[in-house]
């Protein structure tokens, strides 16, 4: 996927957090993995914006909560929110908005960490950190 020109994040820990979560693509998924080798889902999101300062709760589920409500529609969403996933019929994935209509994430086992498009799976909740 062409990423072309990002648009720059409202803040500079949620830039800091993009870039560092982008820099991690190609890197193995393992279930509970929290970097800096290998990621899930949510350990990804821990790990980038641990990198930038900031604390942000482990699981895609408690993630649900953190910051501040966006909405579920992603074209209100700004480089670096969270954009939570109902895969299973619960909030139990997440990857982050890096703009152009893309997110960065750990998709599941066997797939490393890679970008898709915002819209692939169904959207719960975007929250702004």
């Amino acid at each position: 996927m062409d990423l072309g020109s990002l648009p720059k994040a409202g803040s500079a820990a949620a830039q800091a957090a993009v870039e560092i979560a982008l820099a991690q693509r190609g890197k193995p998924y393992v279930w509970g993995a929290q970097g800096p080798n290998s990621f899930d889902c949510s350990g990804l999101m821990v790990y980038a914006y641990a990198q930038a300062g900031v604390h942000l709760p482990r699981t895609s589920q408690e993630q649900a909560g953190a910051g501040s409500s966006v909405g579920r529609d992603w074209h209100n969403a700004q480089p670096g929110d969270l954009v939570i996933y109902n895969v299973h019929g619960a909030q139990d994935h997440v990857g982050m908005y890096i703009g152009n209509g893309t997110v960065v994430h750990a998709p599941k086992p066997g797939a490393p960490v890679r970008t898709m498009a915002v819209d692939a799976l169904t959207i719960s909740t975007i929250r702004r950190i």
